[in-house]
């Protein structure tokens, strides 16, 4: 999904023009930015949390030749997700998170 189809399913949700959609998305998705640029917290109830940290700086290492580097302090958004979000059933993708492995056994397959 990208930002249109967002904009096209306010715009039939709330039955109002695409253009008054965008304005509302777009006026969301700036507060959004301001509140991360000055390093709040952004908390939307159950859908998740962003947060800013603070990476300390590291030796990092190319794989190809093996030379190290140095890797500066730098800080980065992260995104935890809520309750609700992480009980929402997901596609299967083919990774199983289960220390279980006969969770899939003969998946798709039927008895002869």
């Amino acid at each position: 999904m990208i930002k249109a189809d967002i904009v096209k399913f306010m715009a039939a949700e709330m039955s109002m023009k695409e253009r008054d959609a965008l304005f509302v998305v777009d006026s969301i998705l700036d507060c959004m930015k301001e509140a991360i640029r000055e390093g709040d917290r952004l908390e939307i109830r159950d859908f998740g949390v962003f947060e800013v940290k603070e990476r300390k700086s590291r030796v990092g290492r190319n794989p190809r030749n093996k030379v190290a580097y140095l890797i500066p302090a730098h800080k980065v958004v992260t995104f935890r997700p809520g309750k609700e979000l992480k009980d929402l059933p997901v596609a299967y993708t083919g990774r199983s998170n289960s220390s279980d492995e006969n969770d899939l056994e003969d998946f798709g397959e039927e008895d002869a």
